[in-house]
């Protein structure tokens, strides 16, 4: 199926990169000894553009934000029209004005500054003789080379995204290109301020997720220092926000960013057919997958988790993997009881829980809970919910993990693990689950090929069946032909050309016992 993708919105009009305090700061500006003389507390205001004007109704012919340059030589000798300029400025919403001091006024006009420091206009006088032209030609310049940034800026982004969504890419990659042109920490997050995925250096980002409590709960107050939000949704539902953390660059630049950035997003979840809940499932489905590889050291994890609400002050957290469930009917269960936790999809159809419960709640008796109700929910009486023992130490979480992983391997035969409890723990899969946990340890890989050696072959592959068999049912040789559908006259043929290729005797118990262990870790080897 081929998707046009339609362009982008245009490009709209930016607000000015320079403010009245870094229009006074410029060199030329300051060879003329500016002095602020009213509204010193508003000099941060934008300014769009300067304009030089002595017409008397200069405010008819403003659009906002200019800053105004005049001598005054009209308004010379008369209060009221001094009154009447500054106010018309005001209503003409005017950046500020800047009194060029000389013939007309010698010194400031109490009459100006007054109607200034009303309206809370800025008004800069400035005491040596200054050409206006030097400072409309700095100024327009430098505003017109920052807009021309931005739009390059917004065409590179803009570029930038489209191809990655085009080529399908997941979400991080669009997050870490954002995160480049930012360059600062970029959080995505629900509108319950869950933090669903992060980009940038990820010092920066344990940073801001350390504080992330007191960062959402002022998400909804106005921009500030660098923290610019843009908020993500369509067709009149909004689902998210993206914020840029700590933004370094001139606010209108970084608002134009976070734009693009969130059009790219919404995008790329519309294209991608992904459900309300998609980032939510993928941030889980990464915080669980770094805690289980050991890769990332939990406690860099912790901020991470928290921000995706995950509670873990004094908690009691207890790893569950259950196999061959859907995740979504795991997530209703989860609501269905209350308790936090989250779930996400591992690899050979295993799917992790962390539960995160409160000191004072029977750990066990609520993962018993959860078992019982996820057999209700999924109609099968042999889902098998395997547990770790309950850890209160954040930095055992991923050795809970790995141990619940291991526990639901050696029970994926569960027909070979018969009478199983609810939660099936390490104590309760014996042999097996010892030799899942040691399966990766060349030891025991080398002990099962010694001791198989002769059945490790393509030729091997039936009789391999049938010792499986054999060594399950306790070494019943009826059970084992029933099973094969052979006659028992068959089976001991196989069952001594096994011994021969072996060079083991079955009915020595020692022997056998070896054989079986070796191939149980062959078996774990394989899965």
């Amino acid at each position: 199926m081929t998707i046009a993708l339609e362009p982008w919105g245009p490009v709209e009009p930016l607000e000015p990169a320079l403010s009245v305090r870094q229009v006074l700061s410029l060199e030329r500006v300051l060879a003329g000894e500016p002095e602020v003389v009213a509204g010193a507390d508003r000099l941060d205001r934008p300014v769009r553009w300067v304009h030089v004007a002595e017409a008397a109704d200069v405010g008819v012919m403003l659009t906002g934000g200019e800053m105004v340059l005049t001598t005054g030589v009209l308004l010379a000798g008369d209060e009221s029209a001094q009154t009447e300029y500054v106010r018309s400025l005001h209503r003409a919403e005017a950046a500020a004005v800047v009194l060029g001091l000389g013939r007309a006024f010698p010194t400031t006009p109490d009459a100006m500054r007054r109607a200034a420091e009303r309206c809370g206009l800025p008004m800069i006088v400035l005491h040596r003789p200054f050409p206006f032209a030097e400072l409309t030609e700095e100024v327009q310049s430098r505003l017109v080379r920052r807009k021309f940034a931005a739009v390059s800026l917004s065409e590179a982004v803009r570029t930038a995204l489209t191809a990655l969504i085009t080529a399908g890419a997941p979400l991080q990659l669009l997050l870490d290109e954002i995160a480049q042109h930012a360059a600062c920490p970029v959080v995505v997050t629900n509108l319950a301020h869950r933090v669903l995925a992060t980009a940038g250096e990820r010092p920066a980002v344990d940073d801001v997720l350390r504080d992330w409590e007191r960062i959402a709960r002022q998400a909804g107050g106005t921009e500030g220092d660098g923290w610019i939000r843009a908020e993500l949704g369509g067709r009149g539902e909004r689902w998210g926000q993206i914020m840029l953390c700590g933004h370094r660059g001139d606010t209108a630049g970084g608002r134009l960013l976070a734009d693009r950035a969130a059009e790219a997003l919404v995008l790329h979840r519309m294209l991608g057919g992904a459900s309300a809940h998609t980032w939510e499932e993928q941030s889980a489905q990464s915080l669980l997958t770094d805690l289980v590889s050991g890769v990332v050291p939990a406690r860099h994890l912790l901020p991470r988790a928290r921000a995706a609400g995950l509670p873990v002050n004094r908690r009691t957290f207890v790893p569950l993997v259950v196999r061959d469930v859907a995740l979504d009917r795991l997530e209703r269960v989860l609501r269905l009881l209350g308790l936090p936790g989250l779930v996400a999809e591992l690899a050979d159809g295993a799917t992790a829980v962390l539960l995160s419960l409160a000191r004072d709640q029977d750990a066990e008796a609520l993962a018993a809970h959860f078992a019982t109700r996820l057999r209700t929910e999924s109609g099968r009486a042999r889902t098998v919910v395997a547990a770790a023992d309950p850890r209160t130490v954040w930095d055992e979480v991923p050795a809970g993990l790995r141990e619940a992983q291991h526990v639901a391997d050696a029970v994926a035969d569960s027909a070979a693990v018969p009478d199983l409890p609810l939660v099936v723990r390490l104590k309760d899969v014996h042999l097996r689950g010892l030799i899942r946990l040691l399966r990766d340890d060349p030891h025991v890989q080398s002990f099962a090929e010694r001791e198989l050696d002769g059945l490790l072959c393509a030729a091997g592959d039936d009789l391999l069946a049938v010792l499986r068999t054999y060594l399950a049912t306790g070494r019943n040789k009826s059970r084992t032909a029933q099973l094969h559908h052979v006659s028992r006259p068959a089976l001991y043929r196989r069952l001594e050309a096994i011994e021969g290729r072996l060079g083991v005797d079955l009915d020595d118990f020692e022997q056998a016992a070896s054989v079986h262990i070796a191939l149980l870790a062959h078996d774990a080897q394989q899965g």
